[in-house]
């Protein structure tokens, strides 16, 4: 017999879950479920059915054989849970971006200061939530984002009452906050360009927008906090930091003056004005204008895919991420009693 995988036949059973990743087990021949309370036998046999297909498709293709594995089923599992939990994430931080629109920027450099901070050589610092601590978010370069940091404990309150995978990290939770922060702001651009129209807006984001580029940042689920503040002096005062010292501080950081300007939108409350302190450098002011003339197409294609691509770069920066954070057991079915 041939491998099997089954994970991509399974849109009812295992909605929006990713690819198997490398570390899944791989069996030959062998095809074992642990499937969650609520399954029903039309479910099952979805399940089976598509396997055995598969398995017949593997065994007749020689070309196809190779490329096929087992998709382990506790796994999946996990991943559904981890999908389902991080949904819920993003509906209470809608919520409560949607009623403080006027965080939505501090929010933005909340999670880029606490990224700042990491430190290429020793590979320490990063996005690792210690700007939860007094004696970080009192930092001058912090200024005005404590209003912010409020938020994320009162949304972290709120996540960890529902979790059933333990508490949800503040490391991930300030990312995720800031993936909600920019979806907020590209949702109004979209609706901006409707005349204001929200229910075009929405049609129109959901057509052209690039909700369909996060799922790298989505599976960069499970950063662990630190437990100590970061060091003094590694993030500037954005505000204050000429357009040297920026690029100074990306470039540590691994970046370039590209993604300086693609992440304008974090280094301060008025975006344009940030922008037109960066074109004064040559290195920065041709992405400054790119991204300026990407902003004013229907789709701003080329800014939000080079700010998904260049947070999800950030979030990650010095972080070992748990791929099975916050899943949990489930109880064990009782295949002798599933009438089939």
């Amino acid at each position: 017999m041939g491998l099997v995988s089954f994970l991509s036949t399974l849109p009812t059973l295992l909605p929006n879950t990713p690819s198997p990743s490398p570390r899944c087990p791989v069996g030959h021949g062998v095809i074992s479920c642990k499937l969650e309370d609520g399954v029903g036998r039309r479910d099952v046999l979805k399940c089976i059915g598509a396997a055995i297909s598969l398995e017949l498709v593997t065994s007749s293709s020689p070309i196809l054989s190779p490329f096929v594995e087992v998709a382990n089923a506790a796994d999946l599992i996990q991943r559904r849970q981890r999908s389902d939990f991080q949904s819920s994430i993003k509906t209470t931080l809608y919520t409560a971006l949607k009623a403080n629109p006027e965080l939505i920027s501090p929010v933005l450099t909340l999670a880029l200061n606490d990224a700042a901070t990491y430190d290429k050589p020793t590979k320490s610092g990063g996005p690792n939530g210690s700007i939860r601590f007094s004696a970080e978010i009192s930092r001058p370069e912090n200024s005005g984002l404590s209003a912010a940091l409020s938020l994320v404990e009162e949304a972290k309150k709120e996540i960890d009452s529902y979790s059933k995978g333990g508490p949800i990290s503040y490391s991930d939770l300030i990312q995720l906050a800031a993936q909600s922060a920019l979806k907020a702001t590209f949702l109004a651009s979209a609706i901006r360009k409707c005349g204001g129209n929200e229910e075009k807006g929405n049609l129109l984001y959901s057509a052209y927008g690039s909700s369909g580029q996060w799922g790298l940042f989505d599976r960069q689920f499970g950063r662990s906090d630190t437990q100590e503040p970061d060091p003094e002096g590694k993030v500037p005062d954005w505000s204050k930091a000429t357009v040297q010292e920026m690029k100074d501080k990306y470039t540590a950081l691994g970046f370039g003056p590209r993604q300086l300007a693609v992440m304008s939108a974090f280094l301060g409350p008025d975006q344009l004005a940030t922008e037109a302190k960066l074109a004064t450098d040559p290195d920065v002011a041709k992405w400054v204008e790119k991204y300026q003339r990407s902003r004013e197409t229907v789709s701003q294609t080329d800014y939000e895919v080079d700010l998904i691509t260049t947070l999800t770069k950030m979030s990650c920066l010095g972080q070992n991420i748990n791929y099975e954070a916050y899943s949990y057991a489930v109880p064990k079915v009782d295949f002798s009693k599933l009438k089939l």
